[in-house]
């Protein structure tokens, strides 16, 4: 188990080893690659960087050469995060273990790793057996991630999904409860949040998607006082995460 802030990366060299980690799901934090170089293999490569979180640099064959290990790069180098994603079922069988009704928190949409870091942080804290994230549109377990998390990676789970409504009504199924947060919802006081209970939060700047919340069973708003209409997507998960902390007793 790595230390506290350490962030351990993993360095990926050549074509074929880089898009195979790319296909396998892996985190890939960042990617350079051989500026100009426009065949096949580079451009797949390239293409798969865009579809995620990954940091896409082009640089210099000199540049290349001074990242490379094995000087054998390809004109591609990518460097993945060294944490691995579970399953859902992982999240529930910790739940089990530890005797505890499950605390799931669900996120639609997180795009800033800050934010995602923050809120893996706050749902160790807040004793949640695990973090379910979607896999487009959303950030991924970055090295930004993982500095932000202050160690946190290391103890709460991370499943990500492809379809964040059909993962939900497979945990109904289970037992599970969900609550969305958003400001037009009930107080957040006046809900019944204990049991075994997925809280979900919204993207930074749309919110909980319509489908999601059509299938949450409560909407919950934060009191507010100000004269501003939000808060940080994690400042609010952490509110609504300890409200579940308070009721649990």
């Amino acid at each position: 188990m790595i230390e506290e802030n350490q962030i351990n990366e993993t360095r990926i060299e050549g074509r074929n080893a880089v898009l195979e980690a790319f296909r396998a799901g892996k985190t890939v934090d960042k990617l350079f690659v051989l500026d100009g170089c426009q065949d096949g293999p580079v451009r797949t490569i390239v293409r798969e960087a865009k579809k995620g979180d990954t940091i896409l640099n082009f640089v210099s064959k000199e540049r290349l050469d001074q990242l490379s290990e094995t000087g054998k790069h390809q004109g591609v180098i990518a460097f993945t995060a060294a944490y691995d994603y579970v399953e859902v079922d992982d999240i529930l069988e910790l739940a089990r273990k530890k005797g505890e009704d499950p605390f799931i928190v669900v996120l639609d949409g997180i795009e800033d790793p800050h934010n995602l870091g923050a809120i893996i942080r706050t749902a160790n804290l807040a004793g949640a057996h695990g973090v379910i994230i979607p896999k487009h549109r959303a950030v991924g377990l970055t090295a930004t991630v993982a500095k932000t998390s202050a160690g946190a990676l290391n103890y709460t789970p991370v499943a990500k999904v492809t379809n964040i409504v059909q993962t939900m009504k497979s945990l109904k199924d289970k037992g599970l409860w969900f609550a969305c947060a958003d400001m037009d919802g009930e107080i957040m006081y006046n809900l019944n949040l204990k049991g075994p209970i997925g809280l979900v939060i919204g993207s930074e700047g749309d919110g909980v998607s319509r489908l999601v919340r059509e299938n949450c069973d409560y909407v919950a708003s934060i009191p507010m006082k100000g004269q501003i209409e939000s808060l940080n997507a994690s400042v609010a998960m952490g509110i609504l995460a300890y409200e579940i902390v308070r009721q649990r007793g």
